[in-house]
């Protein structure tokens, strides 16, 4: 059919997404799913009351464009505890819906045509088409293939006059590896005296395992001075349909993200942050993600442990990585086809998370399910 509309097309290289394909294939062949990162197990049953208790006492429209107050109040309250960082709720804190708007949001607000933004591949996959909707340029900088580390002379080699933003993501989707002090230092240094942006997903800021510290950038007043910080309600209460996120930033920069956000949703959905609310009241509900996922994560590798796979160590996030690549030369999109087909468990290639679709002889499990789907998950991988 002719195109009688003349839609040229902003994204031209981009079709269906890995998450879809594999979804449908899963379907196909009933296979179980080690795949996408949404929990298999239930949230607090508290959390769908205290939503259902606000839908009751007629809390149904609008919320104010930057989030409730006192879930504002409590946010900043929660981040001052946690990193040492004190937000105006005000002014440098604003509810979104969901991470993914405030990650659009801040990329919208930030960044013009012409610009240069620096991201770390692998990569969560809407870094780079984001960039591009604005005129940008998305400059990637593959971590280093044996522990996925930041190899920050590549960086220094990659900042340009151009440069007006880095993105950053830990704990990382999908390595599963975190940033340490050597990172911070380097950061600091290399974004010192500049109008550079570093844009912080830290989506899973609670899921940081064998008592590693969560390098907030909160915590690093340099740092924290020229950065927009991205977290998740979703991850954080196993509610990722709920869609509610949050962000924070120096007012200067706050400011300029709330003019895309009141045009793009304008606020987030009423009575779940209400329910948030009432659930950031205990801070156990947050806390004891890290000894939750744990858990699950070595459950997983305890039950892969007989198996010819071999695993990559997991230092937060919900993700595990494996290697396959001694078994055979199948690329990794065909090897997790044919896990599918044949195995009927579904996971995610690495190759998905580079732009280039470099073959790493790698999955992507994830271990955010009820402990029956990890045990019978890891008893079919242990066939291949």
């Amino acid at each position: 059919m002719d195109n009688a509309c003349g839609v040229r097309s902003k994204l031209p290289d981009v079709g269906t997404t890995i998450f879809t394909v594999i979804r449908q294939l899963s379907a196909q062949y009933d296979a179980l799913d080690l795949s996408i990162g949404a929990p298999t197990f239930p949230c607090d049953p508290r959390l769908i009351e205290w939503a259902t208790q606000a839908m009751r006492e007629g809390h149904n429209q609008y919320a104010p464009m930057t989030g409730f107050k006192a879930l504002r109040d409590t946010i900043a309250d929660k981040v001052e505890r946690m990193y040492g960082a004190s937000y105006d709720p005000d002014s440098e804190v604003t509810v979104m819906v969901s991470a993914s708007e405030a990650l659009y949001a801040a990329t919208s607000a930030l960044v013009h045509a012409g610009d240069e933004v620096i991201y770390f591949e692998p990569a969560f996959d809407s870094y780079a088409p984001v960039v591009r909707l604005q005129g940008a340029t998305a400059v990637a900088i593959k971590l280093q293939p044996d522990l996925f580390r930041i190899d920050w002379d590549q960086v220094a080699a990659a900042i340009t006059p151009k440069t007006r933003m880095i993105i950053l993501n830990s704990p990382h989707n999908p390595t599963a590896t975190i940033i340490g002090e050597h990172d911070i230092a380097r950061l600091t240094a290399l974004t010192r005296n500049t109008e550079i942006v570093v844009l912080s997903d830290e989506v899973y800021e609670h899921m940081v395992f064998d008592g590693a510290v969560h390098h907030s950038l909160a915590r690093y007043p340099a740092l924290a001075a020229r950065s927009v910080l991205v977290f998740s309600f979703g991850k954080t209460y196993h509610v990722t349909g709920w869609r509610v996120g949050y962000c924070l930033a120096p007012a200067v920069l706050m400011n300029e993200i709330r003019k895309v956000h009141q045009f793009l949703t304008f606020a987030a959905d009423t009575p779940m942050q209400l329910a948030f609310l009432e659930a950031l009241s205990d801070p156990q509900s947050y806390l004891s993600l890290a000894a939750f996922y744990q858990k699950k994560r070595d459950l997983l590798a305890s039950k892969l442990a007989g198996s010819r796979l071999r695993l990559l160590p997991s230092r937060g996030s919900f993700f595990m990585l494996a290697s396959f690549r001694h078994l055979t030369t199948e690329s990794d999109d065909a090897f997790v086809r044919r896990l599918i087909s044949d195995h009927r468990v579904a996971t995610i290639p690495l190759s998905a998370f580079n732009s280039d679709g470099e073959d790493t002889g790698l999955i992507r499990m994830s271990f955010a399910k009820d402990d029956d789907t990890l045990i019978e998950g890891a008893r079919r991988l242990a066939g291949v």
